[in-house]
């Protein structure tokens, strides 16, 4: 029997499998932030592991603020040869109500939150490996399963911990993310540099108010500056494909998270502000945050400090269009759905850049859709969940094939 009918039939096999293992992940309210119920997440998937007879480690990260530990879990299948890596998170945003942990089948709808971002993407992950194992089909190559926490505030102790550790091995020949990209291949992503920028002043009383130094007028005077330059950024249009159109424009966006004073009756004394910046990939990322802490830095009131603390940094990545990856994974698609996949840059920010940075190729395509993930009806096609099972599958094998006659 040929290898992509060993894997149809291993993966119909595990299907009741995979759904009840994605709920079982959607009813653990891992939010990010504050990173919560981590422990009992990364228990549930080496349980599931284990039972897919998968022997996993945890990778555990530590830093000095109060976050506790996180754990990354990695597992491996297969005997030796070129490496495939299936990549994803298990933290997911802040519902907007408690019910969203309690997973919904409807008609072919598995509804909850994190099932678009990524939960469903975990399960399909996890039992496409146990397929490719339950098959025989690793025998001249290796799959790594990596997942990780806090995805969703820039994984510092995450995948970002797990690149600065040297647990990537460079020598891997793809690695494939299941972010929620509606059926299109995001084989490219901006990078991003979000700001909190502090503005501190004297405080007075209103009656005496020309003793103090107000920093709420220099927040405002600054984002005014910062809206200079954000018309001048949002000029600037990416070259890759993206939609919609309007997302070709790069991004500076003042002012997400914004506080300032403490009572009506005295001058402000502190102001704080974010700045999120994404990047185009086109744009030289070391020349636009410095163009930003000088405009920030400079032309200060007097009496008024400003200090910057980086939040958020990650550089763009990009896998050519031509390379192996994107090409296998493009016939893959076609094979399996009849259908020809877009290949475009993601408007966000993906985890793809750690494998790049690394010098693995990377790219996202998963199950869920962009539009409804986050959302309060968040949801997964159990269909597409399936096809896409067997679209990982089979891009791994082709890599993995086309690895030994290269």
């Amino acid at each position: 029997m040929p290898p992509a009918q060993r894997l149809k039939r291993a993966l119909r096999a595990r299907q009741r499998a995979m759904l009840s293992f994605a709920s079982a992940l959607v009813r653990i309210p891992t939010e990010n932030p504050p990173g919560a119920r981590y422990d009992e997440c990364v228990a549930l998937i080496k349980d599931e592991l284990q039972r897919c007879g998968m022997v996993a480690r945890d990778v555990v990260c530590r830093s000095a603020a109060a976050l506790g530990a996180r754990r990354s879990v990695i597992a491996e299948v297969g005997t030796g040869g070129p490496l495939v890596y299936f990549h994803g998170h298990y933290d997911v945003v802040p519902a907007q109500e408690r019910s969203q942990f309690k997973p919904i089948r409807r008609g072919s709808r598995l509804i909850g939150r994190g099932a678009a971002d990524m939960k469903c993407g975990l399960a399909m992950m996890v039992h496409t490996v146990g397929a490719l194992a339950d098959a025989d089909l690793l025998a001249t190559g290796r799959v790594a399963l990596v997942m990780v926490p806090d995805e969703e505030t820039a994984g510092e102790l995450g995948t970002a911990a797990l690149a600065r550790g040297g647990y990537l091995q460079s020598g891997a020949i793809g690695m494939l993310t299941p972010e929620p990209s509606g059926g299109v291949i995001w084989h490219a992503s901006r990078a991003a540099l979000t700001l909190r920028v502090t503005v501190r002043g004297r405080a007075a009383h209103v009656a005496l108010s020309r003793g103090g130094a107000n920093a709420f007028t220099a927040m405002t005077g600054l984002a005014a500056r910062l809206s200079r330059l954000e018309a001048k950024v949002a000029a600037r249009r990416t070259k890759y494909r993206v939609r919609p159109s309007s997302a070709a424009r790069s991004i500076l966006l003042v002012g997400g998270e914004s506080a300032a004073g403490t009572n009506f009756n005295i001058v402000p004394d502190r102001a704080v502000f974010t700045i999120d910046r994404r990047l185009n990939p086109e744009e030289d990322f070391e020349t636009e945050r410095a163009r930003l802490l000088e405009l920030i830095l400079t032309k200060q009131l007097p009496g008024i400090e400003v200090s910057v603390e980086t939040i958020q940094e990650g550089r763009a990545s990009v896998t050519p269009l031509d390379a192996p990856l994107t090409r296998a994974l493009r016939r893959s698609v076609r094979a399996i759905t009849g259908r020809t996949a877009r290949v475009e840059l993601c408007p966000g920010l993906l985890e793809t850049r750690h494998y790049v940075g690394a010098g693995i190729p990377a790219v996202a395509y998963g199950p869920g859709d962009l539009a409804s993930a986050h959302g309060p009806r968040e949801f997964v096609s159990t269909a597409r969940l399936f096809e896409c099972a067997e679209i990982y599958g089979l891009t791994a094998l082709s890599l993995i094939a086309a690895s030994h006659t290269s």
